[in-house]
């Protein structure tokens, strides 16, 4: 317990040292019911790329067609062929729940091909998750592999919660249980204050007009909801680096609300 501690506060200093290099695009509030912000700074119409914040709606499509059946089938090798940047945790076998908790790409793009562009376009269009394109990166018919990753499918923070909340009020048309085995797979923490949080990462880089990225301009996501006596948040929060560093912008989007939440909703929820 010591030592995750010690880890924990490294963590957390580490992207206080650095959160000057980024900049808050936008960071919003919503209750439940969708219907009053609660808080917002920044812009949060915009659109940029969803990055891993779209497994959870992918998710909730390979439920509902049944490719996903619960938080531990299908359990899938991984085949060297699979991208491995993401370390050691991608190179096991991986489940429901550790592609979430992992946040495994290449089990995404297990699950994209046995949906099909028509279906996966279909799903988003009914969730009103931003503009639903799957086509990929121009002229690379590559849209089942990265279209959510820097690439054609863009969604806004505003979006982002007007989805989440549809999909805890069960007002999305999936099954109950395609919902309830989603927010299963979700991790969650509680706040000093009380809250419990369930919530996913993303994080990707612009593309240069030359097709390559840059990496000095990092986008960071963290998006989900938040529970308390009663009370339901959801909430999307975008930042962007303005330089590059060592920290990852994900993880500085995910410690920022997590180490802020408390303050953060204190004015609107006493």
């Amino acid at each position: 317990m010591k030592k995750q501690s010690v880890a924990l506060a490294l963590v957390i200093s580490l992207c206080v040292s650095t959160q000057g290099a980024a900049r808050t695009i936008c960071t919003i509030v919503m209750d439940e019911a969708a219907v009053e912000i609660m808080h917002q700074t920044g812009v949060c119409d915009n659109r940029v790329t969803p990055a891993s914040t779209f497994k959870i709606a992918l998710a909730l499509m390979g439920y509902d067609a049944g490719i996903l059946q619960d938080s531990h089938r299908p359990a899938l090798p991984f085949r060297e062929s699979y991208p491995d940047w993401g370390g050691d945790s991608w190179r096991k076998t991986t489940d429901p729940e550790r592609w979430m908790r992992y946040s495994v790409v290449w089990y995404s793009r297990q699950i994209t091909p046995l949906l099909g562009t028509s279906l996966l376009t279909q799903y988003a269009t009914d969730f009103d998750y931003g503009n639903a394109d799957f086509n990929g990166d121009f002229a690379q018919s590559n849209g089942l592999e990265r279209a959510w990753m820097s690439s054609s499918l863009q969604i806004s923070p505003r979006e982002q919660v007007n989805f989440l909340s549809r999909m805890i009020r069960n007002d999305l048309p999936v099954s109950v249980e395609a919902t309830d085995r989603t927010l299963a797979i979700i991790e969650s923490t509680e706040t000093s204050g009380g809250w419990r949080i369930w919530g996913k990462t993303g994080a990707a880089y612009p593309r240069r007009d030359t097709g390559s990225f840059d990496y000095t301009s990092g986008w960071g996501w963290f998006v989900g909801w938040a529970k308390r006596d009663g009370t339901t948040l959801v909430f999307a929060h975008l930042l962007q680096d303005e330089r590059r560093h060592g920290a990852s912008p994900v993880l500085r989007a995910k410690v920022t609300i997590l180490a802020g939440f408390d303050d953060l909703v204190s004015e609107v929820v006493p």
